[in-house]
């Protein structure tokens, strides 16, 4: 990525900072994922619309800094990884498991980001492409460490076969929430699955319009017709009664105009 293409990102996320004098420490990577969370949505328009997504650097370029659109994991942690290794970190993109409210262990259809760097104290668990409850910033890559986040509670495990487990605290108890081994992969290995995710009759993301944006207390969703704002312990729900609704959320709360 060449430095007016990272500083154009950088207006995209509203990240006030000279690329030119950026260093890949935890600071700046604490930075850039707290601002990515919260000014790009996590969103599947374009799956449930039957538009084919585009993994590769340009289009997800286009669509997310230059269009300001969204995504989700496969595509918004594809540019992010292409953002932080231009910045001088080391990475390793790995597939996850998501966990939560599973009652089995679901198929490999998440992807996450090891970073690090000669600036770095550790290797570091980032992720913006999640759009439920999720951590905001980067965690260490630690075992039994509780880090705690506005207000939210989270700790890594490992185990025989999941390999890495990420669980948080809520509603009183420990839960997991995503798992993930430390393979590398190459980007076209996530070609196939995120095919799954956008082609396939029972994939979650073909159902209904999923949207979320983090903000400092909570996040403001759209899950089918329901349209939320999670504001600490406080929730606010309606119901989109038509396209035009729906749109308006979208241009308001989203920044987005199809």
């Amino acid at each position: 990525m060449e430095k007016e293409q990272i500083s154009k990102y950088f207006e995209r996320i509203n990240l006030s900072f000279d690329p030119a004098h950026a260093l890949p420490d935890e600071e700046l990577l604490l930075r850039l994922q707290y601002a990515h969370v919260t000014h790009v949505p996590y969103e599947n328009l374009d799956i449930i619309n039957n538009i084919p997504l585009k993994l590769d650097e340009a289009s997800l370029y286009n669509k997310i800094v230059l269009n300001s659109r969204g995504g989700y994991c496969f595509e918004l942690n594809a540019l992010y990884n292409i953002l932080l290794t231009s910045l001088g970190y080391n990475t390793l993109s790995c597939f996850a498991r998501y966990l939560r409210g599973e009652a089995k262990i679901p198929m490999r259809r998440h992807r996450i980001i090891i970073a690090e760097s000669d600036y770095t104290q550790a290797r570091l668990f980032t992720d913006v492409g999640i759009g439920e409850r999720a951590p905001r910033l980067p965690l260490r890559l630690e075992e039994d460490t509780v880090q705690e986040q506005f207000g939210e509670q989270y700790k890594f495990k490992k185990e025989p076969f999941l390999g890495w487990v990420l669980y948080d605290y809520h509603n009183g108890e420990w839960s997991k929430f995503l798992s993930f081994t430390e393979e590398p992969q190459l980007e076209e290995d996530y070609l196939s699955t995120s095919f799954y995710c956008e082609a396939a009759p029972e994939s979650i993301f073909r159902k209904s319009a999923m949207l979320s944006l983090k903000t400092d207390t909570g996040r403001i969703t759209v899950s089918g017709d329901i349209f939320r704002i999670f504001d600490g312990d406080n929730v606010t729900q309606t119901t989109i009664q038509n396209k035009d609704v729906f749109d308006e959320i979208l241009k308001k709360y989203y920044n987005i105009t199809l």
